[in-house]
């Protein structure tokens, strides 16, 4: 225990310097979060979720080729990181401290959010440059990483919490990978979740995101005389680039969908099934 206590201890004492170099004065009380939740979620990629997952499906999982295992473990981190993350986030929402100063208000609970969400975004965006299929994502996990830990100024811990509202539409969009994956394509079931899905993603990204997106660039409006220019940048064109991302991967989506549940195919029912389950929703993260 005592040597957790030291390298976590460690970490902070090395990060001190370069976090206040940089004006980043929360960083160095919460980098050994970071780090931890960096290791989590490598962890649970590369280590956990291989064995779990090999023993509750050795068909779906165990059968299937490496470029799927990969993928499948990619979304095992995503769906635990959508829950944990969003849970997190719900005990944020009433903190009397963010909600009187919406631009540098702070509190431990959300930078202890941003610390994990910081971890996780360390993880996603070595793993969308490793196992490279789209510049979306690649762009997006280093922009939300550049985002959350830019907010250890402390800034913008107000909106950060209600922007992570966004990983709700995410757990669907596992379930709806995984059931690809295990042979119920095109089954009701999936349908259902697919309506959920969509449901949740325009709820929370596009209406709910859009909204606090408002309020957050006129928040940046008004303090943009306070801080680093490269922050307006960072900040203004990072909320605008998510948002036209919500909007692209929601009509991937339904596009998706509709080939999926397509009328007059061959299940009898009126649900298009796509033969061994593989889905054009490849994507670990919208």
């Amino acid at each position: 225990m005592m040597l957790v206590q030291d390298i976590r201890s460690f970490i902070r004492d090395s990060s001190r310097p370069i976090a206040e170099k940089v004006h980043l004065h929360l960083l160095p009380d919460y980098s050994d979060i970071m780090v931890i939740s960096a290791l989590f979620f490598f962890t649970l990629h590369h280590t956990v979720s291989p064995v779990v997952s090999r023993v509750l499906f050795p068909v779906s999982y165990g059968k299937a080729n490496r470029k799927t295992r990969n993928n499948w473990d990619a979304h095992v981190v995503s769906l635990v990181h959508a829950a944990l993350i969003v849970a997190l986030s719900l005990r944020c929402l009433d903190i009397p401290t963010l909600s009187s100063d919406r631009a540098f208000g702070f509190h431990k609970g959300s930078t202890f959010v941003s610390a994990i969400a910081c971890g996780y975004f360390i993880w996603d965006a070595t793993e969308a440059i490793v196992h490279y299929t789209e510049f979306g994502f690649v762009l997006h996990g280093i922009a939300c990483f550049s985002v959350f830990i830019l907010g250890s100024r402390p800034f913008a811990h107000y909106h950060a919490v209600r922007f992570l509202f966004w990983e709700v539409s995410t757990i669907f969009l596992n379930i709806h990978w995984f059931l690809d994956k295990t042979g119920k394509t095109g089954s009701v079931i999936q349908l259902i979740n697919g309506v959920v899905l969509l449901g949740t993603f325009a709820s929370v990204r596009l209406i709910w995101g859009g909204i606090i997106s408002y309020d957050f660039l006129k928040t940046l409006r008004g303090v943009s005389s306070q801080l680093p220019f490269f922050y307006v940048v960072v900040y203004g064109s990072g909320n605008v680039m998510l948002n036209l991302l919500n909007w692209f991967w929601f009509t991937k989506m339904i596009a998706s969908l509709r080939k999926r549940f397509s009328n007059g195919n061959a299940n009898g029912n009126g649900i298009h099934h796509k033969g061994n389950g593989d889905s054009s929703l490849e994507h670990k993260e919208f």
